[in-house]
């Protein structure tokens, strides 16, 4: 797979990561839409991509969407519908309250939340103990994903995992977000949060607890506001402290590619991680250009084609015919 290069027609950063939002056409898929009920009374919904492959040992991809995403994010309705193509099956998992109706319980999800993922991947071990089964997370996913993965070590189910486009370091990403042209995008996330919230705790705005956040466009306030005090953190401080997939990177013990682009609005190039910092299971496309879950080429804007989708499927075919995947032990009830 040739290595991402922006096209002429599309070099900015801004430009890569807001293209495939606005132009892209969305893939439709018949998808299969499925509920699980965690251990604290509240609910996950899956969505499942046909199955087209020739035998039960064939791959299966588990993806896991970035903040405020869903099937519906063009970049995860193509990554679907790519694994698809391929003959393997997909299924995207939703975060607490990502699925279009609000969660029961009075938590929600953040970008450190890997109990969940825990769960879901033992239900779907049990359920095909044949399949290969592979990762593949997108920003707030990603570092959900790399987390858990440094948790476990070598007790995982997954072959192998990918992660794009990820806020290693939270702190520095509420930063950047905060600044230029990428206070775009945190308002638009804030928007999205801010109305959320209102909607799960449904009490007059005036009267609610959370009502000092209505009116912030700020990741950094919200999340010290809201997200810390909701999941068990001191403050915004410690949740970005405690959930930074950077310092688990050492700890990944399969085969996992990070790609990212140096030029990304939401995290700066300086906060990337360095290869001392990765274990020696970790490759990086770690490119020039791309912008945020972008990677826009094509000799031209009407043949735009999305360089993330086929080289996430090159680097997972390199392991669907290895050994045996480990698989996890099921934690304690």
């Amino acid at each position: 797979m040739s290595p991402f290069h922006p096209p002429w027609w599309l070099r900015s950063r801004h430009g890569q990561t807001l293209w495939p939002a606005l132009f892209r056409r969305k893939p439709r898929l018949p998808l299969e839409k499925e509920r699980l009920i965690l251990p604290d009374g509240d609910f996950l919904d899956l969505v499942w991509t046909p199955w087209r492959g020739s035998g039960e040992a064939s791959a299966l991809v588990l993806i896991l969407h970035g903040l405020e995403g869903s099937s519906e994010s063009t970049y995860a309705a193509g990554m679907l519908d790519a694994v698809s193509r391929q003959g393997w099956q997909a299924v995207l998992m939703h975060f607490r309250g990502c699925s279009g109706e609000a969660n029961r319980a009075r938590r929600s999800y953040h970008s450190g939340e890997t109990d969940d993922l825990q769960f879901v991947a033992e239900r779907i071990t049990a359920r095909y103990p044949g399949r290969v089964l592979f990762g593949l997370g997108f920003s707030l996913g990603g570092n959900v994903l790399l987390k858990w993965l440094g948790e476990r070590g070598s007790d995982v189910p997954l072959r192998a995992a990918i992660a794009i486009s990820v806020p290693f370091d939270l702190a520095c990403a509420a930063k950047a977000l905060g600044k230029g042209f990428s206070r775009l995008y945190q308002w638009w996330l804030m928007r999205s949060l801010v109305a959320n919230l209102h909607r799960k705790f449904s009490k007059p705005v005036a009267d609610n607890e959370f009502s000092v956040v209505a009116a912030t466009n700020s990741f950094w306030h919200f999340d010290d506001r809201v997200t810390a005090p909701l999941h068990g953190f001191a403050n915004v401080h410690d949740y970005y402290a405690k959930c930074s997939s950077k310092q688990f990177l050492c700890a990944i013990r399969i085969p996992t590619l990070l790609i990212q682009s140096r030029d990304d609005p939401f995290l700066p190039a300086h906060c990337l991680p360095d290869r001392e910092t990765m274990s020696e299971y970790i490759s990086t496309d770690f490119t020039e250009g791309g912008g945020h879950v972008g990677f826009v080429c094509g000799n031209w804007p009407w043949q735009a084609r999305y360089w993330l989708e086929p080289r996430s499927l090159s680097f997972l075919r390199m392991f669907v015919d290895e050994a045996p995947l480990i698989q996890i032990r099921p934690t304690p009830s």
